[in-house]
């Protein structure tokens, strides 16, 4: 560890140190610029959607080994190299959201809320993915969630609002493939009644993939798009694959290495997209599991770039989110112990709950460990309540149900209970719904990994990335 600081004061002579929506700003231009001249073969850019400091932190205390005196290093650990800070556009204040700290991250641009590949006037603005593709590499991108969100959607596409998701979806075919490689979910966008984006991909030449057990058997001279879920993909605790980012991140690497013998290399998108989302839904069983699989695909890049050096890795979050702690209420404790013993989702949980007597034994068979009557009680009074709160907003006139966000439901109230419950058991606490304005952390290894150390912004990210590409 005392290694690791000393480094990350001696690199911040190499890292860019201050930033400006609109000037790149480092403090050794001549080092930057060396690099350029051999940059890596391929760029293997990795985020970690929501996942602030709390995260790897929780995280590194999920693995620990009990049994051991000390507290285990983990992947991130070993490839923690400095932080960022997120906040957009200046019109957009200081906390972002997924859109424009993902168009910072792709583009070296600061925007405001909600901008797809666009700067504050929506102009677009191009992204380090279409600039490497332009420079004759192989590109991809690998998420949870559907292909056409925020984050892939910033590296792939230029539109006003990140809602847009029909739209963002066509424009992956009308502005121009430019990705040879599309893993993640969104039946829903590609496959409409309108429009069947699938077949456009299969008549462009794509190979199409809709489970994960053909991510084994790529054809090695074909793009790929893989869908494997309406929206973005089950969580990791509920999915076919719990290891699901890692395995396409496998085939990804893989299949980008073999396709066409390319000699240019490529540029890698990957997402764990979902660790956001139990940030959202305050779910620490959900985003640990997310966290897993986060750490299993680092992992595997770990003992990629060993065999392929001339690779580099990338790994931050666009922002955090939840306001989560590591200990609540005042009580100096972390008890991730149940969380180990989980198959479920609180939300699958609470799905079941619904739909059946809650018993001691029944919820103790749901939750995968030892519930007790007072723990019961408070799921049952929960799911009386819910049923209460849909009576009563049933019988208010239109105008009075408007105001009322969210719509009440049975199913909103347990899966509530049930999060309350997993978080008295870890003493785990949550201060926001919503994103923070707190510093990232960011992880890099690899080829020229030391230009991304130190206090850096998030737009520094893509100035470096560009600059490794030549621009």
């Amino acid at each position: 560890m005392k290694l690791l600081l000393s480094t990350l004061f001696i690199s911040l002579t190499l890292s860019a140190c201050t930033s400006s929506d609109n000037q790149v700003v480092t403090s050794s231009e001549s080092s930057i610029q060396s690099t350029s001249l051999n940059g890596p073969k391929n760029i293997i850019m990795v985020v970690g959607d929501g996942m602030g400091p709390a995260y790897t932190t929780a995280y590194r205390y999920f693995s620990d080994n009990p049994d051991t005196k000390e507290i285990e290093e983990t992947v991130f650990d070993r490839h923690l190299v400095g932080m960022s800070s997120t906040y957009p556009a200046r019109v957009s204040g200081y906390v972002t959201d997924s859109a424009a700290a993902a168009t910072a991250l792709a583009t070296g641009i600061k925007s405001y809320n909600g901008a797809i590949g666009m700067d504050v006037d929506k102009k677009p603005v191009e992204s380090v993915l279409e600039w490497a593709k332009k420079q004759g590499k192989k590109t991809g991108v690998v998420v949870t969630s559907q292909i056409n969100h925020a984050t892939p959607a910033s590296y792939l596409a230029h539109n006003e609002s990140r809602r847009n998701y029909n739209a963002i979806a066509d424009s992956y075919i009308d502005d121009g493939i430019k990705a040879d490689l599309y893993l993640g979910g969104g039946w829903q966008y590609y496959i409409r009644d309108d429009r069947n984006l699938v077949n456009e991909f299969k008549s462009s030449g794509f190979h199409y993939l809709d489970n994960y057990q053909d991510l084994n058997k790529l054809p090695h001279q074909k793009p790929v798009l893989g869908l494997f879920a309406n929206i973005g993909l089950p969580w990791a605790l509920d999915d076919t694959n719990k290891l699901r980012l890692s395995a396409m991140t496998k085939a990804a690497t893989n299949h980008l290495d073999d396709y066409l013998g390319s000699e240019q290399g490529y540029f890698l998108l990957v997402e764990a997209s979902q660790v956001d989302w139990a940030g959202h839904s305050n779910d620490i069983a959900s985003a640990m599991a997310e966290m897993t699989d986060l750490a299993k695909t680092m992992e595997y890049l770990e003992k990629y770039v060993k065999n392929n050096p001339d690779t580099l890795v990338v790994l931050t979050a666009d922002h955090s989110t939840g306001g989560f702690t590591i200990a609540a209420n005042g009580v100096y404790n972390w008890d991730p112990t149940v969380l180990h013993t989980m198959t479920r989702s609180p939300q699958k949980i609470a799905n079941k709950l619904l739909d059946i007597d809650i018993t001691v034994k029944a919820t103790s068979a749901l939750f995968n460990f030892e519930v007790t009557q007072a723990e019961v009680d408070s799921l049952k009074q929960a799911k009386k309540q819910g049923h209460k709160d849909v009576i009563s907003f049933n019988k208010l006139d239109e105008n009075a149900q408007q105001q009322i966000k969210p719509k009440p439901s049975i199913h909103n109230s347990i899966y509530s209970a049930v999060k309350k419950l997993i978080d008295q058991r870890t003493n785990s606490g949550w201060t926001s719904g919503g994103h923070t304005a707190v510093d990232v952390p960011v992880f890099a290894f690899g080829k020229n990994s030391e230009i991304f150390h130190g206090k850096i912004d998030n737009t520094d990210i893509a100035k470096n990335i560009f600059t490794l590409l030549g621009k």
